[in-house]
């Protein structure tokens, strides 16, 4: 008698990778909010100008639009939405340039706050009265942050640098060490001993701050058992964002050079007939579809397969921040010399390209965790 086939192992269900129909009437309005308040012409000019204009368009944002809060639970005053949506604002961002507090404020801080019983931080974060920046880096390896339990509350001392959008936000999430292990607090950024300043960056349209902290009172946010965690939640959640907006720009950088080869006329044809710079733009839009599987992965993952997000989020953030790069250099060239000017949005891309890659683990950083994470599945 023939035995019975072995049946398979079940598989995990695979996640669906694009948006859905609600996701891209998403993208119109916020392609078209962007538009109006933060494209690459309007970020070239300085529009919206000032701290307190930028803050009226961010309440606008993540009032009006829902933006700041997409896979935040309803009870929260989050749209209860999923990580797809946050994607399809993240491609969005990417496109506009815009100078908001979303990726520090909606990604990375939301994604620290995420199930730590912080709900009126939360809430507040969600409405867009509130912004908050997190602050992981240390600005000396020999001196890193350190909290105290005191009788009248938790204590924070060190210096942070890399903070995004630190310099305006209104909290600050402080990663330290305690004596007991790392914990995660949240500083009032006008508390005593406090301070942010801004630093001079390559990327105008994403200001870092150095945060300096001198006994500032502060608030457990997460304590020794679960602040890694937290952590390496929010890390890789900001990589999947990170790469979907970088996918976005990859897009912008690509539009642009094909409307200038269309428009730009010389011996009397488009620019864009000729051999050289028709194969260019190919090999650009190769590119910027090799990050849009990347991305959608990354998104898909951080969804619906906490499992395999980690993977997929180092992965999508090589393979987007080395699309990005190439392809908003290649967009200056096709360009030719107005692509080079200060007056051109050009450098925009290829600036916020080269910030984009070292946050926030850097790429040499990123390549060695993406071995680890790889290495330790394989092993399980």
């Amino acid at each position: 008698m023939t035995a019975a086939p072995t049946p398979a192992p079940a598989r995990a269900p695979v996640p669906t990778l694009t948006p859905d129909g609600d996701a891209e009437a998403l993208r119109e309005v916020v392609r078209d909010f962007l538009a109006r308040h933060g494209d690459a012409d309007g970020v070239l000019h300085g529009r919206p100008a000032g701290p307190e204009e930028r803050r009226t368009v961010w309440r606008r944002f993540a009032g009006e639009l829902g933006a700041a809060g997409l896979d935040v639970p309803e009870r929260l005053g989050g749209a209860g939405a999923g990580f797809r949506e946050v994607a399809v604002v993240a491609e969005e961002m990417g496109r506009s340039l815009a100078r908001l507090p979303w990726l520090s404020t909606s990604v990375t801080a939301l994604g620290v706050l995420a199930g730590t019983g912080e709900d009126e931080l939360i809430g507040r974060l969600v409405s867009g009265g509130t912004t908050a920046a997190v602050a992981v880096h240390d600005a000396s390896a020999d001196a890193p942050a350190r909290a105290v339990r005191t009788p009248d509350g938790w204590r924070v001392t060190g210096r942070k640098d890399l903070v995004v959008d630190g310099a305006e936000a209104d909290v600050l999430l402080v990663a330290a060490s305690s004596p007991d292990g790392p914990v995660v607090l949240a500083v009032d950024a006008g508390s005593p001993g406090t301070t942010a300043a801004g630093v001079r960056a390559l990327d105008p349209t994403r200001p870092l701050a150095e945060v300096g902290l001198d006994e500032s009172p502060a608030r457990l946010v997460a304590g020794p058992d679960t602040a890694a965690a937290v952590l390496s939640r929010a890390r890789h959640r900001t990589l999947a964002a990170l790469a979907c907006e970088q996918t976005g720009g990859t897009g912008a950088a690509l539009d642009m050079a094909v409307r200038h080869a269309c428009d730009r006329v010389q011996f009397g044809r488009p620019i864009g007939t000729f051999q050289a710079v028709k194969h260019r733009c190919s090999d650009m839009l190769v590119q910027l579809e090799a990050a849009r599987s990347a991305s959608l992965w990354a998104a898909a993952c951080a969804a619906d397969d906490a499992a395999a997000l980690p993977i997929a989020a180092r992965t999508a953030a090589l393979v987007c921040g080395r699309a990005y790069t190439w392809v908003a250099a290649e967009n200056v060239q096709v360009h030719g010399g107005i692509g080079f000017s200060w007056e051109h949005p050009a450098h925009l891309h290829v600036r916020r390209a080269a910030t984009s890659r070292v946050l926030p683990d850097g790429e040499p950083a990123g390549a060695a965790a993406l071995l680890d994470e790889v290495l330790g599945a394989t092993r399980t």
